[in-house]
């Protein structure tokens, strides 16, 4: 089905993941998906072609035709890509703006992009749609899943492009110790997991003093499981969007031209 933003008050998000790459139709009122999530598995090597043919292929299933919100793991300044997590590093320095308006043109005519990182578009869904917390004081979201995506919020307003997963944490980058990819890769119990992660945000909160911690990612449908075993002195509640999270930051981004 065919469908134009500009006609409704929906929008399209495409989240580019380690794994998958994932969009969907976004309600732009509430925040909820119109219809089926569409998934695809990132190619490898992930360089910015294959990319692009994927986030292609992904919208002639969907048939969506209008503009596009596009995420991807890495620092996007100016539409460029400064860094590369979990994808090709030939992404750095690409500009993603223009790989994606030529690659996803519409009858010959340059498609409306908006990119930025994956974190960033999930703090501002959580932002947006999620809990009264997200919008109070100062706020960090975590996106525990092939990496540590992370997203500083004060008032609901982002502060763009951090990247705590990378901190060194003991003497590796965080999220390649405490990342709910090394848990199921390292086969770790969630209290196991948990302790590590526990000793990630220790750090986090000791540098940031953040009011308030929010969890996102696939893991965080499991909360319950690990949440309770955290000792960190500052609240840990999962985000309300959960993985929905980059998908709609990512449309919310460029119906209303946010490019931090």
């Amino acid at each position: 089905m065919a469908t134009d933003s500009r006609a409704q008050d929906v929008g399209f998000g495409v989240d580019i993941g380690g794994s998958g790459i994932k969009g969907a139709t976004v309600d732009l009122d509430t925040g909820d998906f119109i219809g089926e999530r569409t998934k695809i598995l990132t190619p490898r090597p992930a360089t910015p072609d294959a990319v692009a043919d994927v986030v292609a292929d992904l919208l002639d299933r969907t048939g969506w035709t209008g503009p596009v919100g596009i995420t991807v793991p890495a620092v996007v300044q100016d539409q460029t890509a400064r860094t590369a997590a979990n994808i090709d590093h030939s992404w750095i320095g690409t500009d993603c703006a223009e790989l994606f308006r030529t690659r996803l043109a519409v009858d010959g005519v340059p498609r409306e992009v908006t990119v930025l990182n994956d974190a960033d578009a999930a703090g501002i869904a959580e932002a947006r749609y999620g809990s009264d917390a997200a919008r109070s004081g100062a706020v960090l979201l975590l996106t525990l899943g092939t990496g540590i995506g992370s997203a500083l919020l004060v008032n609901g307003v982002l502060y763009p492009n951090t990247e705590l997963g990378h901190l060194r944490f003991p003497a590796m980058d965080a999220e390649k110790w405490a990342s709910s990819a090394v848990k199921d890769r390292e086969d770790l119990t969630y209290r196991e997991w948990a302790r590590r992660l526990d000793l990630v945000l220790a750090e986090y909160v000791r540098i940031l003093n953040p009011q308030t911690v929010i969890v996102g990612g696939g893991v965080s449908r499991k909360a319950d499981k690990w949440v309770p075993e955290l000792t960190v002195d500052v609240p840990v509640v999962p985000a309300e969007l959960r993985n929905r999270a980059g998908i709609v930051g990512a449309a919310v981004a460029v119906r209303e031209g946010i490019r931090p």
